[in-house]
């Protein structure tokens, strides 16, 4: 039997912290190991007890929680993965959560079951944006011209990549699962999670979520 994902809960309402507690701690692969109240007691809690999944609120006093995710992504010693769970719906929210580094993008008044699937998906090395928001992703990247100065970068993130795995990416990006695109290019889900995996690899992304971030940002995938 695997260990139980290590789960560091910061919200800055003690409430919601005891919410979202008993929703993770009635499932028998999760444990909670900490919780904190502000963005610098999340990035200290983040040091000290090595979570898997982090989920964060942004409003909170101190430091926000985009800062916070910024820091402890920065942090090459710790591999956390951190979904924004916020009460706000707004798009500065989210694509500043996205830029500074977390995986998922959750609203609080999503159902227990979002956020016992998001803290699992997460802790497998995928990324997870709740419903509502992954189409504004999608069309605020697809419509978004890459930066002159990344272009020369781009160009070298797409020479690593095979054909194959371009073609994986590019699906990726259109928010597509790996059955679905397994399915579009007539080839086994294994193969896909191997294309996958390669992928994140060559381009230096913690998750799916930040390979379509980078490749938007650098003009690989339109």
């Amino acid at each position: 039997m695997s260990d139980p994902i290590r789960v560091l809960l910061v919200d800055d309402h003690e409430m919601l912290r005891a919410g979202f507690r008993t929703i993770l701690d009635s499932q028998p692969d999760i444990t909670i190991v900490g919780e904190a109240a502000t963005g610098a007691e999340a990035v200290a809690a983040a040091s000290a007890l090595r979570p898997d999944v982090i989920t964060m609120d942004v409003q909170m006093p101190d430091m926000d929680g985009i800062e916070a995710t910024r820091r402890i992504v920065a942090d090459g010693d710790l591999q956390a993965a951190i979904a924004i769970v916020t009460t706000f719906d707004r798009d500065d929210y989210l694509f500043s959560a996205l830029d500074a580094g977390a995986s998922g993008f959750l609203l609080k008044n999503s159902g227990p079951e979002d956020l016992i699937a998001a803290v699992r998906v997460l802790a497998a090395g995928d990324g997870m944006l709740a419903p509502e928001v992954t189409r504004r992703v999608v069309q605020r990247y697809a419509t978004t011209a890459p930066e002159a100065a990344t272009a020369s970068t781009g160009l070298e993130l797409a020479e690593r990549l095979t054909d194959r795995e371009a073609e994986v990416l590019a699906l990726v990006a259109e928010a597509m699962s790996n059955a679905e695109i397994a399915a579009s290019l007539f080839i086994g889900e294994a193969t896909v999670k191997t294309h996958v995996s390669r992928v994140l690899q060559k381009l230096g992304a913690r998750d799916r979520v930040q390979a379509v971030v980078l490749a938007h940002r650098h003009g690989l995938v339109r």
